[in-house]
């Protein structure tokens, strides 16, 4: 299981809105097959390890992270195949979390004859896969928010700048989750004040570039700017309010950019009706690289469910300098938004904190999950 993960993760940046999903065959104690999706629209992991296997899978054992699937969508359903291969037994990491799936590639399995054992390393092959869950489970993508920051917490200082505050390593972790991630987001005053193009920049390899989303009530974006100008490696989305700007905007879609109108609260681009569309588009994750106001608006609406936090062994100091998270604030310590299952990473001198957001759905659906690697079979 654990090789089936590793041929899982190839497919990063590469399947959505289909999961990550890696597929190993055993007969006689030997790896015989191994497989793992690379694209949407492709044939799955089982049908690659299965091929390659060839008629070694003739009473063989299939390990796959992800349950197989029972249902026609762009391709077969990999249990008929699985049938039709001669395997005698299937191992699963853990269940399809879809609603209206779950189980029911396992239970024709068992119908058929062939024996299946479930929740094989099932925590690590469900967080393989937390945009497809989220996005499965609510029709929203995963929301990840990202912020480096000094030691005291500055995202900039009190006149703006911020280049920069993360070293060189961090930005290289940060260009490989933006080639995981469908789209990223960012204010328009991040795009007056940086003109960020917002793609990704991986050595030696392309990376994939995410949907570019700029939020911008009053449709300020400059026609100039890169996220306008530069749209041959990324499509970009600027969420408006619902008033016309008809002139700006006949300019911006001039240039190939969508402008998109949504309502208001309390006077800026409503947040849950933008995660909304996105979840529409089978947008499965979003990268939240906005300044702290943006930040303010994802963390205090409960939007976010993922956070990486960079810090660079830095103080910016100063009352008007940047905060992280920007907004009112809660009036109470008591009431402060709570981080779960952190874990550190030392990137050169900065210290990587990832963790969970505790009231996030997805947050709630791990902490259900319950990882089997020491099981014995």
């Amino acid at each position: 299981m654990r090789l089936a993960l590793r041929l899982a993760a190839r497919g990063i940046g590469h399947t959505s809105p289909n999961p990550m999903v890696g597929a190993v065959v055993v007969r006689g104690g030997q790896v015989v097959g191994k497989g793992y999706h690379r694209k949407a629209g492709t044939p799955h992991a089982e049908i690659h390890a299965l091929e390659d296997a060839g008629d070694q899978a003739q009473s063989a054992t299939l390990y796959v992270t992800l349950e197989p699937c029972n249902h026609h969508g762009r391709t077969p359903p990999c249990t008929e195949a699985i049938v039709r291969s001669g395997v005698r037994r299937v191992v699963v990491g853990c269940s399809d979390p879809n609603p209206r799936v779950i189980g029911g590639g396992i239970e024709y399995l068992r119908s058929q004859g062939i024996r299946v054992d479930e929740g094989i390393l099932e925590e690590k092959c469900f967080r393989l896969n937390e945009p497809f869950i989220k996005h499965v489970t609510t029709g929203l993508p995963l929301v990840i928010a990202k912020m480096a920051a000094s030691l005291d917490g500055k995202i900039a200082t009190h006149l703006g700048d911020s280049r920069w505050i993360s070293n060189e390593r961090s930005r290289r972790f940060v260009h490989k989750l933006r080639h995981s991630t469908d789209a990223i987001l960012v204010g328009i005053g991040t795009v007056v004040a940086d003109n960020p193009n917002l793609t990704t920049r991986i050595t030696g390899r392309k990376g994939n570039n995410p949907l570019r989303i700029i939020l911008d009530t009053h449709l300020r974006t400059p026609v100039d700017s890169l996220v306008v100008s530069d749209t041959k490696e990324s499509q970009t989305i600027i969420a408006t309010g619902p008033k016309s700007y008809k002139k700006r905007r006949e300019a911006l879609e001039s240039q190939g950019v969508e402008v998109l109108p949504l309502p208001l609260v309390r006077g800026r681009v409503s947040l849950p009706e933008l995660l909304k569309n996105l979840g529409r588009r089978e947008i499965t994750s979003l990268l939240v690289e906005g300044g702290a106001e943006v930040h303010g608006g994802f963390f205090y609406d409960n939007l976010v469910d993922k956070v990486y936090l960079f810090f660079a062994p830095k103080i910016i100091g100063g009352n008007r300098a940047v905060p992280m998270v920007g907004g009112a604030g809660v009036a109470r310590v008591a009431e402060a938004l709570v981080l779960r299952d952190l874990t550190m990473r030392r990137l050169g001198d900065d210290i990587m904190i990832e963790g969970y957001m505790k009231d996030s759905a997805l947050f709630k659906t791990i902490s259900t999950r319950k990882d089997s690697a020491g099981t014995s079979l």
